[in-house]
């Protein structure tokens, strides 16, 4: 599939310019998927339908783009749908009470499991893609930042490699601070942060964990914005010039 199929907005299509052909669209899509998904099929119809849904897979897999992503989708919902429907109208007639409570619970987690399952397609199914703004020429004009790395237990060596990775952010350096919010109140942090030229942030309490760690913290910095990593997360080296731009931009 081509870049440009992949990169069509759906406003720009024959649907998009007409609301209420999109509303009779999805109006016959639900439809047919519904009826696909409360269809009672024999076992062997069972099997054929899993093959071939198994096969389609694999073929759109192949696929890059919006389009495999939303084909792929569109299938794993029907599979979960026909099996929640199953488990619903199925398997809940229990006679024993212990079995009704237990059976309930697991299908309480088992629905809660699909809702976000759901939830994520939602969130991926078409993604804002939103260019990266280009940030002034004139690197005076840009904002300083302060950035926070919160840690509590978690070893030196993984806080490392996030406290190195953020010092090679590509920003100037006398607009970006990094802190070590260290809850633990480590000497071995201490050491390692005046050894590499960071802030070591403590308090004296561990008052509501991360979040009054970072609240602590905002109390003595200056900086224009605050980017905030987990300890373990490893940031790239454009990430501010990336993210920045539209801060600048609104």
């Amino acid at each position: 599939m081509s870049s440009d199929a992949a990169d069509i907005h759906p406003d720009d299509t024959l649907l998009g310019r007409h609301p209420l052909l999109r509303a009779a669209a999805w109006l016959v899509t639900g439809v047919l998927l519904v009826a696909l998904i409360i269809a009672p099929l024999t076992l062997q119809q069972q099997l054929t339908l899993s093959v071939a849904i198994f096969i389609a897979a694999l073929v759109i897999n192949r696929f890059a783009g919006r389009f495999g992503t939303l084909a792929m989708i569109f299938l794993s919902v029907v599979v979960s749908s026909r099996y929640m429907y199953w488990r619903l109208t199925e398997t809940m007639v229990m006679d024993n009470p212990l079995d009704l409570v237990l059976g309930i619970g697991l299908l309480v987690a088992e629905v809660y499991a699909f809702v976000v399952l759901l939830l994520g397609y939602v969130q991926t199914a078409w993604p804002l893609e939103r260019k990266p703004v280009a940030m002034p020429a004139d690197t005076e004009a840009w904002p300083t930042v302060d950035l926070f790395i919160p840690t509590y237990n978690e070893s030196l060596s993984v806080v490392r490699a996030t406290v190195l990775a953020a010092q090679s952010i590509d920003w100037p350096r006398d607009k970006l601070k990094i802190f070590v919010l260290d809850d633990g109140r480590r000497e071995e942090f201490r050491v390692f942060c005046e050894a590499v030229g960071v802030q070591h942030v403590t308090r004296d309490n561990n008052r509501h964990a991360k979040a009054g760690n970072i609240n602590a913290a905002l109390k003595n910095t200056t900086g224009e914005f605050i980017a905030i990593f987990d300890c373990d997360h490893i940031p790239t080296r454009s990430f501010l010039q990336i993210a920045m731009g539209w801060f600048g931009k609104d």
